[in-house]
């Protein structure tokens, strides 16, 4: 995956407003999976490289294949403000030449706003950022078919406010400049813009009014208020187009001018009833006429309405909606194709082969060779929209989550807890409920997951893969006026497991329900906890098109947590604004929504202190109501009063809204919070903020955890991140450092990669090993130096981040394995400021006479306490830490006698392997000495022939299959006690006695030169 790092850091100082007072650059997250895509609602193509495909996600930013979709990179990292993609468009007579609009169409409640254009004269390797950054959504940018600086882009305007930054708006100089050349309203935009090919000066342009609000989606309007658009000279001057199309209500529009055919120019439009469908002109749009009002073509207009007409063939039309549709007889009759995933947004066709062509849906971005018979996988793409993260309590831990549009929750591991025959994928596993989650781990059986899919509690169950399902009012809310619900549910509607009682589920409607016995039984333990106001409890969807999948139930419970100090202290907010607490069970709630917290909100998250029980946090989103200013408080007296603690001036950005907030377990007043646009740290208890975001992508961060020392995060585009370790920042504010300082490791599971789970990037699993954190007050020529030690001092290994002459005052001399050397590793890093480097728990390996090889690969070291010594300049500083079993090896019935036995023998052998090199060597060394002789004597004659013998017992012949001899066979029986944890076999301990036998024998009958 491609990262910029210099311009993403530049990029985060200017979002932040302030320099960064500590430097985290040395912890770095990792991708931990799905590796299934998400969302994609733009998609396009290069005609004169037909492998070569583009996607635009709604989180994850821009995708590029030049293999026809077998292997997608991530193109716009490190350069783009908002990871939601629009439209892109590609320069087909100079592909090099990219524009993409932010701001994805679908106008969703989840969606993330758009930020501008963007242009690329490189093919995506770099990017300008080109304005109209105020836009919001940007529904289409199209090329002027012969002059690339001219471009159109259709502006839908701010998904949740009206702005007056819509219409359609023209650059005639590559986006330097632009002019608005179509205005209708604030509160109307241009949801689509095409061109005559024939005649690049007549356009069309159609008008969407569209609003979201979080009970509603506002989608069309009167006439005179959306439409279709005609302009003859190039957007200076515009007329409507009426005759033929519907003369009342009207919603949004996709339009497709036929590229055989400039006569020919199709409609798909929303309006009421029957007057909804496909419009075909055939007067190149000057009136139209109604071809179809199949229901399936204009599902969800407001998520959908998007046509292609093939290009050889105006007969032949697909419609994306819920379904993907073809017709091949101008639209009156429709057959459904059958795309990897359903919620069908784009499509791109290769004009010279129309059977080749890339679609795009709620699952991802897909290529087609044949029509649509087959696809590309949509396995190889890291942009899931994940809603939340749970963890579990086994070795290695799960992350679990709602994935959107997806059957199941899913749950990825932390690493990777067996082989797999599918590398690349990863490890994805079904946990349940459905695309809204949550998915939450029973607290002591992993086995057990409850799982929520729009409102309906289940019990999944891993081992028998089925569910069992205990709705709460066990009523279908879909379709109700949520007034009229006795039950009212989100589509995300939390489930928490007390944290005092694993046997208290609560999970919550208006109301919160708990149940002790797995959801066989309810009871509701506290009033209505939201606003619920009367204007805001109608049926979603207006004025035309009705949406209700409980998506819009404004007046529900997101978030609720018990105090992890004092059972009964239970804190919950709503999407509609409250916040309530109780201290009793649920016997009596108390209202304590901050008093300076603008109505309305989402409360994404509260945070009972893990601490202190009358402590709190909430974050709250309002970007659903138009308000993108982040909101975090801090309450210290049970909510009687509280503090902004996101000032838009103290480290988060004013326009970055909140998701999440959660402070760490160990060090009070060490924050972290999720945001619109990325990860931030507070070290003081929220008074100031700095940027976290370190490789993580732009993307918005939708929950946290932090598990076992490591930060878990999921994300609304790219899955879910792991930033393993956060040990040195619990430990020590790093900005009080002036001196050299090692950090105390962590407890650290002695863990082997399970055999067949090869390392990879996708997903990104850490290699075994402790990691040792130390920071460095200044950047030095001065190597460092690091010691690993036993109980006793005896050192195991060593390494410096340069090559050492003098090792006098460094690493101990190991009698057995003659280790007297320091092992040069990039890895032991010298920046000024925190640096990590990851031991592999191993001593050191092996004599060699390779360098590259020397005293690597040695055997993993027993469970126990070691110590870490830091040598740098004149400073020496240790710390001493524990390695301790595999749970998992220890339930499989190996003790740590066991595997003391185990490092024992490794060690002999290691040994006896070291003297094989080394006599092998030597052997090597004199032959060498005597074949390089002119003239040799009878005896030295005779020595060579001698050491030749000697040398084929112990040195296996070149060859193919060739016999391996002495050095080889230590080597195999190294090897062979190095895969796992076990008690060393009869046959090996027989064949150690066998070989040292040989090797001594050897040795006595061939003697060496001293």
């Amino acid at each position: 995956m491609s990262y910029r790092p210099i311009i993403t850091f530049l990029y985060v100082i200017l979002c932040a407003g302030i320099l960064s007072g500590q430097d985290y650059t040395a912890l770095k997250f990792r991708e931990a999976g799905p590796y299934r895509g998400g969302r994609v609602t733009t998609v396009a193509g290069v005609t004169s490289a037909p492998g070569t495909f583009y996607f635009g996600a709604t989180g994850g930013g821009v995708w590029k294949s030049e293999d026809y979709g077998a292997k997608w990179v991530n193109i716009s990292d490190g350069y783009f403000k908002t990871p939601s993609i629009g439209a892109i468009a590609v320069a087909q007579k100079d592909p090099n030449v990219l524009y993409v609009g932010t701001g994805s169409d679908g106008l969703r409640s989840n969606i993330i706003e758009g930020r501008g254009m963007y242009k690329s004269v490189d093919a995506g390797n770099s990017w300008l950022e080109i304005g109209l950054k105020d836009v919001g959504q940007i529904g289409a940018v199209r090329l002027h078919p012969e002059d690339f600086n001219t471009v159109y882009v259709a502006a839908i305007g701010k998904a949740f406010r009206a702005n007056p930054e819509r219409g359609l708006f023209k650059t005639t100089d590559g986006g330097k400049t632009w002019s608005r050349v179509l205005f209708i309203s604030e509160e109307t935009g241009v949801s689509d813009v095409e061109i005559l090919h024939t005649n690049p000066n007549v356009l069309f342009a159609a008008a969407w009014k569209a609003v979201r609000k979080p009970w509603t989606i506002i989608s069309g309007g009167t006439a005179r208020e959306g439409g279709l658009y005609k302009s003859l000279d190039g957007g200076k001057t515009w007329y409507r187009v009426e005759k033929g199309l519907p003369e009342k209500l009207i919603g949004k529009i996709d339009i497709e001018v036929s590229p055989s055919d400039s006569r020919i120019v199709y409609a798909l439009v929303e309006a009421p009833g029957k007057e909804g469908g496909l419009y075909k002109s055939v007067d190149q749009g000057e009136s139209f006429t109604q071809v179809s009002s199949h229901d399936g073509i204009r599902s969800r207009p407001f998520y959908y309405t998007n046509i292609r007409v093939d290009p050889k063939n105006p007969e032949v039309i697909y419609a994306m909606a819920t379904g993907y549709f073809k017709s091949e007889d101008g639209g009156k009759t429709w057959n459904r194709m059958n795309p990897p995933h359903g919620d069908n947004h784009d499509m791109w066709i290769n004009p010279n082969t129309p059977n080749l062509f890339i679609q795009s849906n709620d699952g991802g971005a897909n290529v087609t060779h044949n029509g649509g018979e087959t696809w590309s996988t949509q396995f190889n793409q890291p942009t899931a929209e994940i809603y939340q993260v749970e963890v579990d309590n086994q070795y290695p831990y799960w992350l679990y989550g709602g994935q959107q549009d997806n059957y199941s929750t899913v749950a990825v591991p932390s690493m990777p807890p067996y082989g797999l025959q599918a590398p690349g994928i990863g490890f994805i596993l079904n946990t349940g409920g459905c695309e809204t989650g949550p998915a939450v781990p029973h607290p002591t059986n992993p086995d057990i997951v409850y799982s929520n899919c729009k409102g309906r509690f289940t019990i999944y169950n891993k081992r028998t893969g089925t569910e069992q399902s205990y709705y709460v009012g066990a009523s279908n809310m879909y379709g109700h006026n949520p007034k009229d619900l006795k039950f009212r549910f989100q589509r995300v509607s939390p489930i928490h497991v007390s944290p005092h009682d694993p046997n208290v589920i609560y999970h919550t409607s208006q109301y919160v329900h708990k149940t002790t016995d797995e959801g066989k039984t309810w009871e509701i333990i506290s009033p209505d906890l939201t606003a619920f106001e009367a204007d805001k409890q109608v049926i979603s969807g207006t004025p035309i098109t009705r949406d209700i999948t409980g998506e819009e139930f404004y007046s529900t419970i997101y978030a609720i947590r018990e105090s992890p100090v004092q059972a009964g202290v239970i804190w919950v907010g709503s999407n509609d604004g409250p916040v309530h607490v109780t201290r009793n069970g649920g016997t009596t709630w108390d209202e304590v929504t901050p008093r300076n917290l603008p109505p309305g909100g989402r409360v994404d998250a509260v945070e009972p202190s893990p601490h202190n029980p009358a402590k709190a946090y909430v974050a709250v989103l309002r970007n659903l109501l138009g308000d993108p200013k982040p909101y975090i408080y801090k309450t210290e007296n049970y909510g009687k009063s509280w503090t902004l603690l996101t000032t838009g001036s103290n480290g988060i950005p004013d326009d970055f809204p909140t998701r999440v907030v959660r402070e760490d377990p160990e060090r009070e007043g060490l924050l972290f919070a999720g945001t619109e646009y990325g990860m931030f740290i507070s070290a003081n208890d929220g008074k100031t903020w700095e940027s976290f975001q370190q490789n993580l992508p732009l993307t918005p961060v939708t929950d946290l955890k932090i598990h076992r020392g490591d930060l878990a995060l999921s994300t609304m585009g790219r899955g879910f991140w792991i930033l393993d370790q956060i040990g040195p920042i619990r430990q020590q504010d790093l900005a009080t450092l002036s001196e050299v300082h090692l950090f105390k490791p962590a407890k650290t599971i002695r863990y082997r990669i399970p055999s067949g789970a090869w390392n990879g990037d996708t997903p990104s699993y850490p290699r075994p090993g402790v990691m040792l954190d130390y920071f460095l007050p200044d950047k030095s020529e001065q190597p460092v130096k690091l010691e690993i030690r036993d109980a006793t001092g005896q050192v195991l290994t060593a390494f410096s981040s340069d090559s050492i002459a003098d090792v006098t005052g460094g690493a101990r001399r190991d009698m057995g394995t003659n280790f007297t050397e320091f092992l040069v590793s990039e890895s032991l890093t010298k920046h000024k400021g925190l640096n990590r480097f990851l031991w592999d728990m191993t001593m050191a390996g092996p004599w060699s006479s390779n360098e590259n090889r020397k005293y690597r690969n040695g055997p993993m070291v027993a469970p126990g306490v070691y110590k870490a010594v830091l040598v740098y300049g004149d400073k020496t500083i240790s710390q001493d830490f524990e390695l301790v079993m595999d749970p998992r090896v220890v339930a499989a019935g190996v003790s740590e006698t066991d595997v003391n036995q185990q490092v024992e023998f490794q060690k002999a052998v290691r040994d006896k392997l070291s003297e094989a090199y080394r006599y092998e060597h030597a052997l090597e060394m004199e032959v060498e000495s005597l074949t390089s002789k002119t003239s040799r004597s009878e005896s030295e004659e005779s020595r060579l022939k001698t050491l030749e013998g000697a040398l084929s017992q112990v040195q296996t012949a070149e060859g193919i299959y060739m016999q391996p001899m002495l050095a080889d066979q230590w080597r195999y029986l190294y090897s062979m006690m190095d895969q796992a944890d076990q008690v060393p076999g009869r046959d090996a301990l027989q064949r150690f006695s066998e070989l040292e036998t040989e090797l001594q024998r050897l040795k006595s009958d061939v003697s060496l030169n001293e």
